[in-house]
Formats: C-alpha cells, structure tokens, sequence
C-alpha cells in the first residue's frame, strides 16, 4: 500500500490547465522527487496535496484513506516562498510557528536552540527577521517545519538560495529524516540535484506526468548500451579496426595522457569478448556501462513525445 496518492488530479486556473489527470504513489519511507521544469505543474499538485487549494477533479489519499483537514498535523511544508514575518525577531517567529503546530513553548524552545546550533544560526535568536538572509530565512523555515516530527514532508525548491556548503548540510538533514522513517516529497526543476538523494520520481511536463518510479530503474531502463573505455595505446591503434562489429565506436579523446572511448554495443554480446580483443593492444584503466542521468532522460522523452505512465 502507498503511504501518499494522489489519483487522477485535474486542476484549472482560467483559460490554463495546471494539471491535467496526474496520478503519483509514494512509498513510505522514500525521498520522492517531484521533478519537472519551472511552470510545469509541480507546485499546484504540492498546493492540492497541503489543501491549499482543491482539485477540479480527482481524489487523494493517505495511508490507504481519503485525506481530510486533520491530517495536515501530519504533513510539514516548506514553500519556495519566504513566510516569515519581518518585523519578528527570529527566535520568537520560530517559536510561534512551532506552537501552531503543538509543540509546547518550554520544548520548542528547547529544541529550536539545538537546530540553531547545528544551522550555525544561533547568534541571530534576537536579530529580526528582515535582516536574514534568503539562504537564512530557509534554514530558520526548513527547521520550523520538521520541529514537530510529521510523518510526511513536502520540500519546494528546499535549496534555493543556499551556497554549495549549506546545499550539503540540508541533504544530510534529509536524508537523516529519510532514516528515522520520514515520507519526503522533494520538489525541483534541477533534476541532477536530486539523483543522489531521491528513491523514487515522476518527472511532470506541461501539465501532464510523463515518467514515474524507483529512479535506479528509470536510469537502467533508458541506458542505450553505451560503455566508455579508459585505456592507453600508441598512436598506431585504431580501435575501430579491433572492436568488431558488435560494437561501435562513438567517440574518442584523449584525456591527461590517457584515451576515452565510448562505445555502443550493437548485438548482445559478453564484455570479455571486446575485453579479450583489446588485452593484448591496449592497457585497459577501467570500463563502466553508462548510465543516463536523469535531466538526459526528460529531454530524450521531451524531444520523442513517448511518455511512458508507471515504468
């Protein structure tokens, strides 16, 4: 059973349709990346999911039921939009917001200090708000909607505004929400960010779902055979000459000092058989099978048209 559904979602603004029969399963447990392009329909499906805004058509569930009202107690949000107050002082906004979602004053206070500490943000306790920086404001927003411990977690864009240094500090974060058993739905439109963290996706363009699942099989299913070669040789070998008609050769560079051939396997065929007609040519470094990423992905299925629903 899929701890998160979203079925059949049909969402209108005027003359544009935001979403058009979108269906997404979320596993418990997994970092689910919501990936797409900027106006593709990401943050209307998060606004119906938080019950910000409704469906025109469609149903969603949690944990095997219908969702209600109360279940947002159960559900934390960061929007890519700043909500903090400006005119606040930073630990009393903090404060506040954890109590709306019933975290006593005594422990909340308690426990914002230590995220303070651990964000490096604790010198600005009794700074006002407007003095944040945009990365600042995001952390201090980031650790008010996981104080409370809610099941599921929904990031918009969570490392905009941040430096390469805090972008690290927050996937540690998730991921460690990930460990304690935390359902996380990650939304961006940069996708290779995601690669490392996320365990399941659905990739939305235009409106419409084109591609959902566990990302690794995504990857493998739209890898093309290709393989690059690390070796060295003399300028006397040609490769194409050796490599037989299994195999074609793609490309080549040289790279400090050593070649890099990428090649595409044409037939099925044992990777000792290439191996074994280079051993005694070439000095072979490594050979890996390439894996797309999954930007290459969205843009092959973009370009082609052929999206496929639930691979």
């Amino acid at each position: 059973m899929s701890f998160f559904v979203a079925q059949n979602i049909i969402k209108n603004y005027a003359n544009h349709r935001a979403l058009d029969d979108v269906s997404i399963e979320i596993p418990e447990g997994s970092i689910y990346g919501l990936l797409g392009p900027n106006g593709a329909g990401k943050t209307s499906l998060i606004r119906i999911i938080n019950q910000i805004t409704g469906p025109d058509s469609g149903e969603l569930f949690f944990k095997g039921r219908k969702l209600e009202p109360a279940d947002m107690n159960r559900i934390g949000y960061l929007p890519e939009e700043r909500g903090l107050y400006k005119k606040m002082k930073v630990g009393e906004q903090a404060v506040y917001l954890a109590r709306l979602k019933g975290v006593s004053r005594h422990d909340a206070i308690q426990q914002l200090k230590a995220w303070f500490e651990k964000f490096g943000i604790e010198a600005w306790w009794e700074r006002k708000v407007e003095e944040l920086s945009k990365g600042m404001a995001q952390k201090v927003q980031f650790i008010t909607t996981v104080l409370h411990e809610p099941e599921m977690l929904i990031f918009d864009e969570p490392f905009s505004g941040f430096d390469p240094i805090n972008v690290e500090l927050l996937k540690k974060e998730i991921l460690e929400l990930r460990k304690k058993g935390t359902t996380i739905i990650f939304s961006t439109h940069n996708m290779s960010s995601v690669e490392e963290i996320c365990s399941h996706i659905a990739l939305i363009n235009k409106s419409q779902k084109i591609i959902e699942g566990p990302i690794n099989q995504i990857r493998n299913k739209y890898a093309n055979n290709t393989y690059k070669l690390t070796c060295r040789y003399n300028s006397e070998f040609h490769p194409e000459a050796v490599v037989g008609e299994e195999f074609e050769v793609l490309s080549q560079q040289v790279q400090d000092g050593q070649h890099e051939i990428i090649l595409q396997r044409l037939v099925p065929c044992p990777t000792n058989t290439l191996l074994g007609r280079l051993l005694d040519k070439t000095d072979i470094i490594a050979y890996q099978k390439i894996i797309p990423g999954m930007n290459d992905i969205f843009i092959k299925l973009v370009k082609e048209g052929n999206f496929s629903v639930n691979d």
